[in-house]
């Protein structure tokens, strides 16, 4: 089976090209895992933001998260990246995910 291809919503890839070259390189590996069909190595569900949402968890330096969906057939949608600094994700961060899941169902279902 290919791997599905991956959808990048709002500035998520750019987002993700501000992180530092490791966290970048970790995200990467992860997001491949997830084109496979896997779950990444360090994950939680983010019911927060919808259900089949899922936060990539990396620790390189820093606290970095990137936030996706991949239950659609069509591609896994990237709709968060961002530097955690805090325990607990932002409301701003999660708002901005609601947003993006949002924008990925519209494509799903064509609407």
């Amino acid at each position: 089976m290919p791997d599905k291809p991956i959808d990048w919503l709002g500035s998520s890839l750019e987002d993700v090209r501000r992180f530092p070259d490791d966290a970048r390189r970790l995200i990467g590996t992860q997001l491949r895992r997830i084109q496979q069909g896997l779950m990444s190595k360090d994950w939680k569900p983010m019911a927060s933001v919808g259900h089949g949402v899922y936060e990539v968890r990396i620790r390189s330096g820093g606290e970095y998260r990137l936030i996706y969906i991949a239950k659609f057939p069509a591609a896994v949608y990237v709709l968060h990246a961002f530097e955690k600094r805090r325990q607990a994700t932002s409301p701003f961060d999660i708002a901005i995910a609601k947003a993006r899941l949002a924008m990925a169902i519209r494509r799903h279902t064509g609407r």
